[in-house]
């Protein structure tokens, strides 16, 4: 576990239970509703209690903050973002699939965060808080290294190191490219998605 995700304030207690794993999921679903309902800062730790089918008490027994709350759901959603990342890489078999594979994921993640508005101030929120922002970069390294011990067998040896920190930066500005699309018209959203998809291909051209 890297130093980032220690920062981040973990459960009080972790469920041993059915009963309890059913209460966090609960507490989660709850407040991820109510983020796409009324935005981060409006929801309040007493609301998600009440909302969520028990006492305020019931939330604090396993979560110490809303911060907390946060980072369990972008784990969520991050354990969600591998397991579509690793379908879409097991279909690269040759330097060709690359550059279809990185459209797909772009394509992924664009979409998933623009048909969910709760996703999408959960991102904001993530990059507001230190300790999650943290979290994030930690995320988006780990899945880089996915993407690349994928991709690097296809390239020539002495070109790997750069491939990786390459990914990486497409990775990270990702999020702050479909940001920036969802802010915007929809003429203007769809051209820097694809400004960005003709960035990515350029980049994964000088290696392939």
């Amino acid at each position: 576990m890297t130093e980032a995700r220690r920062t981040v304030t973990r459960l009080r207690r972790k469920p041993k239970q059915e009963r309890s794993r059913e209460r966090i999921d609960a507490i989660l679903s709850t407040t991820m509703r109510l983020i796409g309902e009324k935005g981060i800062d409006a929801v309040t730790m007493k609301e998600v209690g009440m909302l969520a089918g028990g006492p305020i008490a019931t939330v604090y027994h396993y979560f110490p903050n809303k911060s907390a709350i946060l980072a369990m759901l972008y784990e969520r959603f991050s354990e969600v973002s591998r397991a579509r990342l690793t379908a879409i890489i097991t279909d690269i078999s040759e330097a060709k699939d690359v550059i279809t594979a990185a459209d797909r994921l772009l394509d992924d993640y664009h979409s998933r965060v623009a048909s969910d508005p709760a996703i999408q101030d959960l991102q904001n929120a993530i990059q507001a808080d230190k300790a999650l922002k943290n979290l994030d970069i930690a995320e988006t390294r780990h899945q880089a290294k996915m993407f690349c011990d994928h991709v690097s067998p296809l390239l020539e040896p002495e070109k790997r190191e750069q491939f990786e920190r390459m990914v990486v930066l497409i990775f990270q500005l990702a999020g702050g490219v479909v940001r920036l699309a969802l802010a915007e018209g929809k003429t203007e959203s769809r051209q820097t998605i694809e400004d960005y998809r003709s960035i990515i291909h350029t980049q994964l051209r000088l290696f392939l």
